[in-house]
């Protein structure tokens, strides 16, 4: 805008995009803290869910010995089943430890930053009010305080996360995260050695896990893991695979290997200028995995009870896997009886061929899909009465075969064109069809696409499903929510010359109305009427369509270099009828 003369009106249009690069950073900048609210939003019920899953397993088990009779013949599984009781007890008591002192990290940063942390039973679903639901150490120590980041002010504080979580060194953290860290890392030994470690049966199983926070990758974790499971004298035939689980899903490397940021500690990685509401949101997720691997821990005990007694009369065939694929894909089918005896197992063939891997009463068929829009797969599956005869039983099951797809899409380009044709197109991946409906916009379906034409409401919602004709069933995968917009306006050419240029050719007989390279709408406009007047001329020319006259185009040619031909016009097209625009040319 400094340099070089410029028109009162350049200096204008310059000014404007100024303004308009200002206010898009700051949209970005809002965008980026209400995408923390929704994170932490989403943590929160994902925190629900695995606490509400994990109590779960212990109402079952509570249930299984409330419901079992107290005499001698069930004694064995009375002592049995409490023994698991306290088990999940000591695991809960020490997932409460740690999940109330992450809360307690939260309340601090936010009342340090100058927010109302305050608790009222009738804050819940108030919009003004971030704590929705207090920490209940009694009833609920497990579940985390209920949050609304929405009503907090300062978004975008970051010095109090900072300086009470990290400190003053990214590289060596103290404070309140140095202590997150340890207790963090505290809680992974305990719970692997509580699931690990125990007496039962005469059998005294043991794991001291060790701390591993240093690897070069997720593959020299599994690897680290493995072994110091593998050399421990757990329970490998029942406990080897969770106890693996449960350190590496709690485990987080102790620095970051790569790029500027080498040798920064994972909390100063984290918490490095981190704003508030990205602070509690991170916070939240570390709570999400203590309770997902708690839920996972509980589970793993429920399975050591029998919770119930079966009897059946007659045996079928079952075969489940993968419905859908894409092409050239592999894919496994697990095969096996609705009952099966671990000491008798089944004999599964596939296309006549017997399969070898077979264990836990299923044999595990895998091959490539191929063909056309599904593939069957057919065999059979056999097992062995007491009475030594063979019970053969037919299986079928059908992979319906997908081409893979991606798509990119632009969050912030999310605009219906009022009076314009949209072109929409969809993917529900995982899905054979995609379907698609909408409020405020009409859908046509044109061969794979879709054409939408909005309504009169400033907005318009269009939601996407998946349909398998295979299940028949119909499922929702999201709502899409598009700004609805009149179509842009259009701009004036004499020729191929655009506003503002110096026009080389005086000659070119039509104007032409269309959007400029900035605008990737494909619509056509055509010139209703057109008036012209030329720097030094006083007359006013005229004409109807894009067709100049031949006095217009006779003065155009003899009007002497430097002079300014000024055009305005009405144009219609797709949404717009009758709209101005106008141009200058230097001749």
């Amino acid at each position: 805008m400094s340099g070089g003369k410029e028109t009162p009106r350049q200096k204008m249009i310059g000014m404007m995009y100024l303004v308009l690069t200002a206010l898009l950073a700051l949209n970005v900048s809002k965008s980026i803290l209400d995408a923390f609210v929704a994170i932490e939003e989403n943590t929160q019920k994902s925190n629900i869910a695995h606490h509400d899953r994990g109590q779960g397993f212990k109402d079952a088990l509570k249930e299984e010995l409330t419901s079992t009779k107290p005499d001698a013949e069930n004694a064995a599984k009375i002592e049995k089943i409490k023994f698991w009781q306290k088990k999940m007890n000591d695991i809960d008591a020490e997932t409460a430890k740690l999940i109330e002192s992450i809360d307690n990290i939260k309340l601090d940063i936010m009342k340090k930053s100058g927010e109302d942390v305050t608790y009222a039973p009738s804050n819940m679903g108030v919009e003004e009010k971030i704590i929705w639901s207090a920490y209940d150490k009694k009833n609920f120590p497990l579940l985390p305080i209920r949050m609304n980041l929405m009503a907090v002010q300062a978004k975008d504080q970051y010095d109090i996360p900072m300086h009470e979580i990290v400190g003053d060194e990214i590289k060596a953290p103290k404070g309140a995260g140095l202590k997150l860290w340890d207790d963090f890392n505290s809680y992974r030994g305990k719970l692997v050695e509580m699931v690990g470690s125990y007496k039962i049966g005469g059998k005294t199983f043991t794991i001291k896990p060790k701390a591993v926070n240093e690897y070069k990758d997720n593959k020299d974790l599994s690897k680290i893991v493995e072994k110091m499971v593998k050399t421990s004298n757990c329970n490998h035939q029942e406990d080897e695979e969770i106890l693996k689980q449960l350190y590496i899903e709690l485990t987080k490397p102790l620095l970051n290997r790569m790029g500027e940021e080498e040798g920064v500690h994972w909390i100063g990685k984290t918490f490095d200028h981190s704003p508030l509401v990205a602070a509690v949101a991170s916070l939240s997720s570390m709570q999400q995995d203590i309770l997902a691997a708690r839920a996972s821990a509980l589970a793993h005990i429920k399975g050591k009870i029998s919770t119930g007694e079966y009897s059946f009369n007659k045996v079928t065939a079952l075969a489940y896997g993968p419905s859908i694929s894409n092409a050239n894909e592999e894919v496994e089918i697990k095969v096996m009886m609705a009952a099966f005896d671990s000491d008798n197992q089944p004999i599964v063939t596939y296309n006549g061929a017997k399969v070898s891997e077979v264990q836990d009463g299923y044999g595990l068929v895998k091959t490539k899909t191929s063909g056309g829009a599904e593939m069957v797969l057919k065999g059979t599956v056999s097992i062995k009465k007491k009475s030594g005869d063979m019970k053969t039983e037919n299986w079928e099951h059908t992979i319906k075969i997908m081409k893979p797809e991606g798509t990119v899409s632009l969050p912030e380009m999310l605009v219906l064109y009022r009076g314009y044709k949209n072109i929409i197109e969809g993917v529900a991946s995982g899905y054979p069809e995609t379907k698609l409906s909408g409020t405020n916009v009409t859908l046509s379906k044109v061969g794979k696409q879709y054409v939408g034409t909005p309504g009169a409401a400033k907005t318009a919602n269009i939601s996407i499903s998946g349909y398998n004709p295979v299940s028949k069933k119909t499922v929702s995968l999201g709502t899409y929510v598009f700004d609805v917009k009149p179509m842009p306006r259009a701009e004036l050419f004499w020729g191929i010359s655009a506003d503002g240029d110096k026009v080389t050719n005086k000659s070119a007989k039509k104007l032409k109305v269309a959007f400029g390279e900035g605008i990737p709408l494909k619509a056509t406009f055509q010139c209703e009427k057109w008036f012209l007047t030329i720097s030094g001329i006083n007359k006013t020319f005229s004409g109807q369509g894009d067709a100049l006259t031949e006095e217009a185009l006779k003065f155009l040619g003899a009007a002497k270099p430097g002079s300014i031909a000024s055009f305005s016009s009405t144009y219609r097209g797709p949404g717009v009828a009758g709209r101005p625009n106008s141009a200058t040319f230097k001749l």
